[in-house]
Formats: C-alpha cells, sequence, structure tokens
C-alpha cells in the first residue's frame, strides 16, 4: 500500500470512528504500530487528525458544522423547539442532545424551573444565564466544528444518570429506524436513551424518509414525536403503527 493512500485510510477509519486505539489502526491497515505512529504524528501535524493518549480522534470533518446545519429549516426547528418546550414540566430533569433543534428547545425554557444536562456547547453557552435553568454539563471530547462533546469520556458520564425525558435530534429517519452521521455521534446517543425513562424526538419533516451513515435505534424505541406540519399522511400513519405519540408543531 503506498504511503498517502495507507495515511488516507488511517485519516477515514480515524474519523468513521470518533476515537481509535493505535492497537487497532494498526490491525485496520495490516501494519506494525511504530509505522502508524508516524504515520499519526503526520497526520497531527498536518491537522487532519488530533493525536491521543494511545491513539487517535477524528477532526470532526464526518460530522456537519453546527453553522451549515443551523439554518436549515429554520422556521420548522424554531416551531418544534417551542412546542416540545411547552411539554416540559416544572422540576423535571432533562436531557439534551447537541443538535440545532434542541438549541430551538432551550430557547424556551426560562423561567421552567429544570434541570437540563447536555453535551451541546451551544446549549451550555445560552442557558448558562437563563433563570429558572440548572445546569449539568457533560464532558468528553470537544470537536469544534459540531458544538457537540462526545466519546468515552461522555459516555461513561452519561451511565452514571438517570433523567426524566430525553430530546433528542437524528440526520435520518426510516421505517427501520433512525440514524446519524457519524459512529461516535450514534454511541453517544445510545448512552442517552439507555439514561432516560421517556425519549422525545424533535425534527423536521425533512428528515424522514431517508438514512444517513450509521443507525441508531428502530422506530418503537420513541415514545413521543414532535415535528412540523410538514410531515406526510404516509408517514403519520407509520408513527403512529409504531406506538409513538405523535406532537404537531403547528
Amino acid at each position: 500500500m503506498l504511503l498517502d493512500q495507507r495515511r488516507g485510510n488511517i485519516r477515514e477509519f480515524i474519523e468513521n470512528k470518533g476515537f481509535v486505539s493505535l492497537h487497532e489502526i494498526a490491525e485496520s491497515v495490516g501494519v506494525s504500530e511504530s509505522t502508524v505512529r508516524r504515520d499519526l504524528e503526520y497526520l497531527d501535524r498536518t491537522g487532519q487528525i488530533r493525536r491521543t493518549r494511545g491513539g487517535a480522534a477524528g477532526v470532526g470533518e464526518a460530522l456537519p458544522a453546527f453553522d451549515d446545519r443551523q439554518n436549515q429549516a429554520l422556521n420548522e426547528k424554531q416551531r418544534v423547539g417551542k412546542r416540545v418546550a411547552e411539554l416540559i414540566q416544572t422540576g423535571e430533569t432533562i436531557l439534551l442532545d447537541g443538535g440545532t433543534t434542541t438549541l430551538h428547545v432551550a430557547k424556551h425554557l426560562a423561567g421552567k424551573g429544570v434541570q437540563v444536562v447536555t453535551n451541546s456547547v451551544p446549549i451550555m453557552n445560552h442557558l448558562m444565564s437563563v433563570p429558572g435553568v440548572e445546569l449539568v454539563v457533560l464532558g468528553g471530547f470537544l470537536y469544534p466544528r459540531t458544538g457537540v462533546v462526545l466519546g468515552p469520556l461522555t459516555e461513561a458520564a452519561l451511565k452514571s444518570l438517570k433523567v426524566r425525558r430525553l430530546i433528542i435530534g437524528v440526520g435520518g429517519i426510516t421505517e427501520e429506524g433512525l440514524f446519524n452521521q457519524n459512529s461516535l455521534l450514534v454511541e453517544t446517543q445510545k448512552q442517552m436513551l439507555d439514561a432516560a425513562d421517556e425519549v422525545i424526538l424533535a425534527t423536521d419533516s425533512s428528515k424522514f424518509g431517508h438514512s444517513e451513515l450509521v443507525p441508531l435505534c428502530p422506530l418503537n424505541r420513541v415514545h413521543k414525536l414532535v415535528v412540523d406540519s410538514g410531515l406526510s399522511d404516509r408517514w403519520r400513519d407509520i408513527v403512529r403503527k409504531n406506538g409513538i405519540e405523535l406532537v404537531i408543531a403547528e
């Protein structure tokens, strides 16, 4: 294998996995760990990956940037965010996933008297000065482009938590279930699902009918769907047949 090809394969492997050990990289490309160390030094020096203790992490290019996503279907996300916030009761502890729609949920929590757990830097920045909100911040590896904290430290923190509701967003929804763009993101979201008594999917209708790279969970793992009025009649039937409570944000 040519040097550039091997380094390209290593970079792609790291981006898809998120966090990877030196041993895993060596096995994936079939070279020695000493060779991998030299490749990682080059990739880190050129800004293509980040060296970590015992391995490497991606720089987040496999995840769409937060700024690129936040203006997509903006009106729909604003309506969905407001409607979700109306469902939240005083005194609840909620877990907010690090997405653009969940940020609009956060913008309507003032005075609610709730405790919010999140891995989203934009949500943290917004809620830190909002009255009536107690903020719990999840630690881990920060992906600057995406504004989310992910990885083993985040997952470990989530394993020790239990919340009333999880409010989550995804990249795609098919009859097979929910999908997102990156395996590291999905692994963190899976721990979020396990930490919650109730799962609320907050999304705009454009996400329905297509998948993304990594499956997250089946449709019936969701308890409640809050979506804009653009959801088709066919999808409304599918949602209800899966036992999901449908809430339309008008």
